[in-house]
């Protein structure tokens, strides 16, 4: 097979997609000697993504995520003799005539509106179209399936649930080596803290994480601090007037986006917990990647999330303030209570991989090829 896949979002934006991308292309390259693979990149991104002897990259100059993307999208890709193209950011050349494969992460922007801008609407709104245009559809949870089905009408024989997996760089270390590896890599992170990690935004529940951190504080006498990593997102000063509303400026710190993944290793491994209070997710990524470390993890109930985690986490619904205050001091508090979770946690990461997935698509693609015949 000639396998396109359009990675152009790799460039476009950090975050989510991208990794998830970029972690599915080089579990492919691993697995996969015989088929050929075209990887459509962004103009601006000189280098290939990944160097393998069946990669190759080709440039798109299709505007991405842009009103006009679809025209010249569809008039690039049909030149390349392509059998099969994935679009891992959902969206598929809606012209073209070559089978696709899209991966869904999730319909928030369906569930949650008021949580994404104008021009995320307008783009992601095309994932009816895209849908019922693709030859098969990855899901990357059960959740996501049943939001497709229900939402959106997709025929649940086309939908293939392919479950994402924490990068195998997150596991556990020593905390005198993710102190020492902080240091140099100039990272100020204190002996103890609480973590948070993802986009500062709405759809992260930011405020009522907030409002219970101040609760621990002031019920309990907390005194350690929280630590935010991520970059900042749509409505994110918001939550930094928040923090002064709530007289936290001394004790909430934003660190901004971290994109070397030993430096969030080490974080990951020297939080007391890390606190996940998202509306909804799609997979939750951010839980799995601090299990996979032995990081104590509590956890919103909604979405995705009980499914990835299962029973290595504390679920507390997203407004239960104080229910999240509770959880948080119970891992506190409670030392043997940490360490099972810690266990629970490695355990439950280890039965997600990328090369899993990487089979399943490659099995995914070879479904859709053979459908269009």
């Amino acid at each position: 097979m000639r396998i396109g896949i359009d990675v152009r979002v790799v460039y476009h934006r950090q975050g989510g997609i991208s990794w998830y991308a970029m972690r599915l292309l080089q579990a492919l390259a691993t697995i996969d000697h015989e088929n050929e693979y075209v990887l459509l990149q962004h103009r601006r991104q000189t280098e290939p993504i990944v160097d393998a002897p069946n990669f190759r990259r080709v440039t798109l100059y299709a505007p991405v995520h842009h009103p006009w993307e679809q025209y010249p999208l569809s008039l690039e890709t049909r030149r390349l003799g392509l059998d099969l193209i994935h679009s891992p950011d959902f969206i598929p050349p809606l012209r073209s005539t070559v089978p696709a494969v899209i991966t869904v992460h999730d319909l928030g922007f369906l569930l949650y509106p008021n949580f994404v801008t104008a021009d995320s609407a307008r783009y992601y709104g095309q994932t009816d179209l895209a849908v019922h245009r693709a030859s098969r559809i990855i899901a990357v949870s059960h959740s996501t399936r049943s939001d497709l089905i229900r939402l959106l009408g997709a025929p649940e024989g086309k939908i293939n649930v392919i479950y994402e997996a924490a990068d195998p760089i997150y596991q556990p270390i020593g905390r005198e080596e993710a102190r020492a590896y902080l240091r140099a890599a100039g990272v100020d992170a204190p002996n103890e803290f609480l973590l948070f990690v993802g986009t500062i935004e709405p759809r992260k529940n930011l405020g009522t994480l907030l409002r219970a951190y101040q609760q621990l504080r002031s019920q309990y006498a907390y005194r350690h601090p929280l630590l935010l990593v991520g970059a900042p997102g749509w409505l994110s000063n918001d939550i930094y007037n928040l923090v002064n509303e709530l007289d936290l400026t001394e004790s909430v710190r934003f660190l901004g986006s971290v994109a070397d993944n030993t430096a969030l290793r080490s974080l990951y491994n020297l939080a007391t917990m890390l606190v996940h209070p998202a509306y909804y997710e799609g997979f939750g990524l951010t839980p799995l990647e601090a299990m996979a470390c032995g990081t104590p993890v509590v956890c919103s109930n909604a979405g995705s999330l009980p499914e990835v985690v299962g029973e290595a986490a504390i679920l507390t619904a997203p407004d239960d303030v104080e229910g999240w205050t509770v959880a948080m001091h119970r891992i506190i508090d409670d030392d043997q209570l940490s360490d099972e979770m810690s266990v629970r946690g490695i355990a439950r990461a280890t039965t997600f991989s990328w090369e899993k997935a990487a089979r399943e698509t490659l099995e995914t693609y070879r479904q859709a090829v053979a459908s269009a015949t």
